[in-house]
């Protein structure tokens, strides 16, 4: 199961449309007024479930993945964010909830004791820095494609 935990913004919307079509279960814990795009997550199906509890959404999971809370657009906002996102922080008390052997991941860059504490994204859960890799080279391959 694949729990993400804050923001229901863009990357959220693609994460959404992408475990929607590999039939992949999906728990979201959004605080109020912040939940994702209402017709993808229509689109999305049975298989998404909504919380406003981090915890209710983690709770067994076998990935955490977050956002940062205040991202490029929303710096006029950033204080009523931090309020509001609080208590939707991946740290170590909430991926206990989580398999024993879940990894972690973030899109980065990371605001580092905002939606991830330190030992939590440094942890050996964290697959933080293969994703980077990994993006890395997908994006490499779209310029060659696009130069061509």
């Amino acid at each position: 199961m694949f729990s993400y935990v804050g923001d229901g913004n863009n990357v959220l919307n693609s994460l959404l449309e992408g475990c929607s079509r590999m039939g992949i279960k999906m728990k979201i814990a959004c605080p109020k007024g912040y939940a994702p795009d209402r017709d993808i997550l229509r689109e999305a199906g049975a298989s998404i479930e909504l919380f406003n509890l981090a915890k209710d959404a983690v709770k067994d999971a076998d990935v955490v993945y977050t956002d940062v809370w205040t991202s490029m657009g929303k710096e006029k906002e950033r204080k009523r964010r931090l309020k509001a996102f609080r208590k939707f922080q991946v740290n170590s008390e909430l991926m206990k909830l989580a398999k024993k052997d879940a990894m972690v991941m973030h899109c980065l860059p990371a605001h580092r004791g905002e939606e991830i504490t330190d030992d939590v994204l440094d942890s050996s859960q964290s697959i933080v820095i293969d994703q980077a890799e990994n993006r890395l080279h997908v994006q490499k391959a779209i310029l060659v494609k696009l130069l061509k």
